[in-house]
């Protein structure tokens, strides 16, 4: 692999981390066919960068539930499959709907196919949600208030939740950092699972929207069961497992093609 440049090698490297869950140095340097030291170099860049986590004669992966990537980290990964999840939990809603959309991603793609809706209200607690509904003259938009999350644009806190007590919804569009059969729908802001509650609670159906890479995968703050959602709409590569249990929990699946 001699022909590979400095860009080059250090994306196969990545690669290699995220498929083999950890490498060493020596393998590294062998398969490359550079010294110990590049390969340190490299893998000291790459730390840095925050694409793997150095450690000792080599390196780990660095999960993506280990981290939060941020907003526009996360809006450059699973795009068009985004795009189509998005499109899909829209079309779940009904003309005339009153309805909670979480901040976050896949939810900003959900706010771009919700334009063409009529007589619909949606409150957010996303800023970039907000923005995406404001170019639309027959949806209502209400924004939670409370503090502001810089790095997802989401608000959080005592405001944000008071305001949303004060109203009936029919419908809550919910995105997850981890969905785990057994501890349930988690994301990784204490405060945003605080949130995240109370629009379970209040919302008469909650719809998931998320992709399958978010399954098997654990966050520390609880948002609710798994049995406690009415429908998800995720990828094909939601695992077996996942869908029979679901299902029969009465969860409602809308799958998307994953190419």
């Amino acid at each position: 692999m001699d022909h590979l440049n400095t860009i080059e090698r250090q994306q196969e490297i990545v690669r290699l981390t995220q498929q083999l869950g950890k490498v060493s140095v020596k393998e590294l340097a062998d398969r490359f066919l550079v010294s110990e030291v590049t390969i340190r170099s490299d893998l000291a860049m790459l730390d840095q960068k925050k694409l793997l986590v150095r450690s000792r004669g080599g390196a780990m992966v660095n999960s993506e539930l280990s981290r939060e990537l941020s907003l526009k980290e996360k809006r450059s990964c699973y795009s068009a499959l985004k795009q189509q999840l998005g499109e899909a939990a829209a079309a779940l809603v009904r003309d005339g709907d009153r309805v909670i959309l979480d901040s976050g991603t896949t939810t900003q793609q959900v706010a771009a196919s919700l334009t063409g809706h009529k007589d619909l209200i949606v409150m957010t607690n996303g800023l970039n949600i907000a923005m995406e509904l404001a170019q639309s003259d027959e949806v209502e938009v209400m924004l939670t208030g409370g503090l502001l999350r810089k790095k997802s644009m989401s608000f959080y806190g005592n405001i944000a939740e008071k305001s949303l007590r004060d109203y009936n919804f029919n419908k809550l569009i919910l995105g997850v950092d981890g969905f785990d059969l057994k501890a349930g729908l988690t994301t990784h802001f204490e405060k945003e699972a605080s949130l995240n509650r109370l629009m379970c609670d209040i919302a008469s159906e909650i719809i998931v929207v998320t992709d399958s890479s978010k399954f098997d995968q654990k966050a520390f703050h609880v948002i609710c069961a798994s049995s406690a959602i009415h429908a998800l709409v995720t990828d094909t590569g939601i695992p077996d497992a996942y869908a029979e249990a679901l299902t029969k929990q009465g969860v409602q699946l809308h799958l998307i093609e994953k190419t």
